[in-house]
C-alpha cells in the first residue's frame, strides 16, 4: 500500500531516520551559524516535511505514533528535572503576565477567524475548539480538543496538516524579528545584549555549541534520570486515568467536576504537576543528576521530526486552503496582541516572542527557542509557564467550542 521508499511498516529504517535526522539537524544547528539562526528544531521539521512530501518517508506509521505516546512523555519530566519553582518564581512570574496577555490575541484571532469563515468551511466550531486550545497550549491541547468534540477524523488531518505548515512558517518569523532593527529599537533587549555582549574566544562557534557543551556525566546520572522519568510517567498517568474513571462527566456534569477531571484526570497535567512537586520537594537530588537536559532535549527533537511529517503540501493546495487562512488569521492575531502588549506592559522582546511560540507551540518549542537564542536564563521559566498553557488551553478550547456550536 505504501508508495514511499521506505514503507509504514519498516520500524528499525523508521526510527533510524527519525534519529539520525534528529542528530543531523543537532549538529548542522551547532556546527553552522546560518543553522543555529533558525534552530535545529526547525532544521528537523522542515527536513521531515520535504522528505514526506517526496515519497521518502511515509505519512502514517505505528513508529510516530510511539512518539507521541511514549518518548514525549518521558521527554517532559527530564527537561523538568531541573525545573526548581522555588528559585524560579520571581523570573517566570513575569513571564506568567505576559504569557496570560498573549493568550488574549489566540481567542482573539480565533473568534475573528471563525466569524469570517464559518460559512464556507464545515464544522468549524470543532475546529475553533482544536485550535483555540492548541494555540494556547500546544499539541497535547489540540488531541484533547479533537477527542473532545469528536471531531471528523479527515477533518483532524486536514487541520493538523494546515497546522503543521503554518507553525513551521511561524517558527521562522518569530526567529527572524529579533533580527529586525525596528523591534529592536521598540523593545528593551537584555538577553540578546548580554548574548552578543559575551561572544568572546572563538567567535565561530555557535549559541547552541556554546549552551551544549560537553559537560561530566556518569553512568548512575543516565541510569536515575531515566529510571525517574519513566516512574513519573508511569504514576502520572496511572493516577490520572484513575482519577478520570471515578469523577463523573459528561455536559450535564456539574462543573466543579468537570474542572476537577479537567485537571487531575489529564496525564499531562498530572505528570507536569508531579514532576514540579517532586522536583520541589528534593531539589537536591533532582539538581544534581546530570544529563537530563540532555537527553530530554534529544527526545524533543524526535518529537520534532515527527510533526513535520504529516504536513503534505499537496493536501493542503488541494483540499484545505481555506484551513490555512483560518489559522493564519489565528496566528497574525497572537503575534500583534503579544507584540502591543508586551510593548504596553514593558516586557522585553525576549519574553514577548517566548510567551508567543509557547501559546503556539507549547513549552518545548518556546524552550527549543531559548535555546537556540542563547536566552539561557529564560529556558526554564518558558518551560514552566508554557506547561500551564495545556490547563488553560482546555478550558478556553471548551469554552469557544461550545459557543461556536451555538452560532453554527
Amino acid at each position: 500500500m505504501d508508495n514511499t521508499l521506505i514503507s509504514s511498516d519498516n520500524t528499525w529504517a523508521l526510527w533510524s531516520f527519525l534519529t539520525g535526522w534528529a542528530a543531523i539537524s543537532i549538529y548542522l544547528e551547532q556546527k553552522y551559524k546560518w543553522a543555529s539562526k533558525i534552530s535545529g528544531a526547525i532544521i528537523a521539521l522542515i527536513g521531515a516535511m520535504v522528505l514526506a512530501n517526496l515519497n521518502v518517508i511515509p505519512l502514517e506509521s505505528s513508529v510516530y505514533d510511539a512518539v507521541w505516546n511514549y518518548v514525549v512523555p518521558l521527554a517532559i519530566p527530564l527537561l523538568l528535572f531541573q525545573a526548581n519553582i522555588k528559585k524560579i518564581w520571581q523570573e517566570s512570574g513575569r513571564m506568567l503576565i505576559i504569557f496570560l496577555l498573549s493568550s488574549i490575541g489566540t481567542v482573539a484571532g480565533t473568534i475573528i477567524s471563525f466569524m469570517l469563515l464559518k460559512d464556507v468551511i464545515p464544522h468549524l466550531d470543532k475546529i475553533g475548539a482544536m485550535m483555540a486550545g492548541s494555540y494556547t497550549g500546544g499539541g497535547v491541547n489540540f488531541a484533547a480538543m479533537a477527542a473532545k468534540f469528536e471531531a471528523p477524523s479527515d477533518l483532524v488531518s486536514a487541520t493538523v496538516v494546515a497546522d503543521n505548515m503554518m507553525m513551521a512558517t511561524f517558527f521562522f518569523v518569530l526567529m527572524a524579528i529579533p533580527t529586525f532593527s525596528f523591534f529592536r529599537d521598540k523593545f528593551k533587549t537584555p538577553h540578546i545584549d548580554d548574548v552578543e555582549s559575551g561572544v568572546t574566544g572563538d567567535e565561530s562557534e555557535t549559541q547552541a555549541a556554546s549552551f551544549w557543551k560537553g559537560k561530566e556525566i556518569s553512568l548512575k546520572d543516565i541510569a536515575i534520570s531515566v529510571a525517574s522519568a519513566f516512574a513519573l510517567v508511569t504514576v502520572s498517568f496511572n493516577l490520572a486515568d484513575f482519577f478520570a474513571s471515578i469523577l463523573p462527566a459528561g455536559e450535564d456534569v456539574n462543573i466543579t467536576f468537570q474542572v476537577l477531571g479537567g485537571i487531575i484526570g489529564d496525564r499531562y497535567l498530572m505528570l507536569t504537576t508531579l514532576t514540579v512537586l517532586a522536583v520541589s520537594l528534593f531539589p537536591r537530588q533532582f539538581e544534581s543528576i546530570k544529563g537530563t537536559q540532555e537527553i530530554g532535549t534529544f527526545l524533543i527533537y524526535l518529537f520534532f521530526v515527527v510533526i513535520g511529517v504529516p504536513a503534505s503540501i499537496a493536501i493542503v493546495v488541494t483540499t484545505s486552503p481555506l484551513l490555512l487562512v483560518f489559522v493564519l488569521i489565528i496566528v497574525l492575531m497572537n503575534v500583534l496582541v503579544s507584540l502591543v502588549l508586551g510593548k504596553l506592559f514593558k516586557f522585553n522582546l525576549e519574553e514577548t516572542l517566548l510567551a508567543s511560540n509557547a501559546n503556539m507551540g507549547g513549552p518545548t518549542t518556546a524552550a527549543a527557542m531559548a535555546i537556540a537564542k542563547g536566552w539561557h536564563k529564560l529556558i526554564v521559566p518558558i518551560l514552566l509557564v508554557g506547561t500551564l498553557g495545556y490547563i488553560i488551553g482546555n478550558y478556553i478550547g471548551t469554552g469557544l467550542g461550545f459557543w461556536f456550536q451555538n452560532l453554527m
